[in-house]
């Protein structure tokens, strides 16, 4: 009895460290995505298969000092995005939607990234930026090859890409996919 718990145990650990991994939403960011206290299911395999992409939800670890005090990894001249994060990652985990990926050329117009040029615009999941002087950084900024710009969907209310920049994609846990918690908000993301 105690060799098929302790092996159902191995099982489950191994499962939850490379393959699926359950978190909670600490913050209000991603609504109206995602609710604080809501619980998510992230595939942490997916990616060691193919590259992240726009609009795929992820959790991974902002640069370090994210957490407390958004700080870029340079110094970025006035209306422009954060063009690189600090060195270190953060242990803390964040929540957010890839809006850009390396190669790609980003700013901001009222809250919607604008990519090589083409505002995206057609972001039914996201609240409006409101007046905060993240919501329009004109001057563009070139997203480094292997780093994805993070945006939560509470464009006014979210600290991310635009305060502490780009994130490598080895900080990048997975994909979040589904939700669990509570029972009337399950389902596929």
């Amino acid at each position: 009895m105690v060799v098929i718990v302790a092996l159902a145990l191995g099982v489950a650990l191994a499962i939850q460290a490379w393959v699926v991994k359950p978190y909670q939403i600490p913050s209000g960011s991603m609504e109206p995505t995602l609710d604080v206290g809501q619980r998510v299911l992230v595939n942490r395999f997916v990616y060691r298969l193919d590259e992240p992409s726009v609009g795929d939800i992820v959790v991974f670890h902002p640069p370090e000092g994210a957490e407390t005090a958004p700080q870029c990894g340079v110094d970025a001249p006035q209306g422009e995005a954060c063009p690189r994060p600090t060195p270190n990652a953060s242990s803390q985990t964040f929540i957010k939607r890839i809006v850009a990926v390396g190669g790609d050329a980003l700013s901001i117009k009222e809250g919607h990234p604008v990519v090589n040029g083409v505002e995206k615009t057609d972001e039914p999941y996201t609240k409006p930026c409101g007046g905060a002087y993240v919501c329009n950084l004109p001057k563009t900024i070139k997203i480094p090859p292997g780093y994805f710009f993070m945006m939560g969907d509470n464009r006014g209310e979210s600290d991310d890409s635009r305060y502490w920049g780009p994130v490598p994609k080895s900080w990048i846990i997975g994909e979040a996919f589904a939700t669990y918690w509570p029972p009337d908000r399950i389902g596929t993301l």
